[in-house]
């Protein structure tokens, strides 16, 4: 579970809640069943007309993305894992990692190492996996593209939802009580298009880019380490190269283990 998410969420309503009570307005006045309908059913019209059927089915899976943990190896995890596989395809052939195919859980990697066993060139390893990180990257930001397109309509939305709550409220101009009343409950939809568009959406669209741009990243590492080992390179040169996607401390730490474990 992406603890960051739900307390995300917690927290912005939490926030506005405690807003609403230390100006004096009750939490109560959100309950307005006109307001509600005008966002939610608005946003969902805005998404609807946006993008086709096929995509707007995975949107429950996308809420899934956003509340679930994601589970990546590290790149301390690859680069230790690479290490190893350059020793044994120096010391033994690049066949000899065929038998470590079947013990990889992440296809992508599989389906790398594979290739590179099976003796397809660098140049075409290369093409097809890239090709497979471009189409899932841009699977990844047809999903980000559905919140930000609820986000940047919902507040739009709850303008308009104010503007028929007051030709309402002048309506009835002759009871002030009963007036004051309507325009208070037409502001309730600006309310709830704000903070939906900009609590909730758009954070939402955010999420999904930073969780594809770490997957993307991960995918690149092996793709590089791939094309090392098929290269025929030392584990020293392949941890030198892949190290250099981490920050300086981390690829300092990694540098020292490596020394020790060279020195054992």
């Amino acid at each position: 579970m992406d603890k960051t998410s739900i307390i995300g969420v917690i927290l912005g309503v939490a926030a506005i809640g405690t807003g609403m009570v230390l100006k004096g307005v009750s939490p109560s006045v959100l309950v307005n069943p006109a307001a509600i309908l005008i966002i939610l059913a608005g946003t969902a019209a805005t998404v609807v007309i946006a993008f086709p059927l096929s995509e707007i089915k995975k949107i429950p899976k996308l809420f899934k993305i956003l509340f679930t943990e994601q589970h990546l190896m590290s790149t301390e995890e690859i680069i230790r894992l690479f290490s190893d596989w350059a020793q044994v395809a120096r010391k033994e052939g690049l066949l000899a990692l065929e038998t470590r195919v079947d013990e990889i859980d992440d296809p992508f990697l599989r389906n790398g190492l594979s290739l590179a066993v099976d003796g397809q060139s660098a140049e075409y390893i290369r093409d097809v996996l890239s090709e497979e990180i471009d189409a899932m990257e841009e699977r990844h930001m047809m999903g980000a593209a559905i919140f930000a397109q609820a986000g940047t309509y919902a507040p739009s939305l709850g303008v308009l939802g104010a503007v028929l709550g007051l030709i309402a409220a002048l309506g009835n101009m002759s009871d002030t009580k009963v007036l004051g009343h309507a325009i208070s409950a037409a502001f309730v939809a600006t309310l709830l298009g704000i903070f939906t568009g900009y609590v909730l959406w758009h954070p939402f669209s955010n999420k999904l880019k930073r969780k594809s741009k770490n997957e993307v990243k991960v995918k690149e590492i092996m793709l590089e380490g791939i094309l090392s080992i098929l290269a025929g390179e030392s584990p020293h040169v392949i941890e030198q190269k892949l190290s250099s996607y981490l920050p300086n401390e981390e690829r300092k730490n990694l540098v020292e283990e490596s020394s020790v474990a060279g020195n054992e």
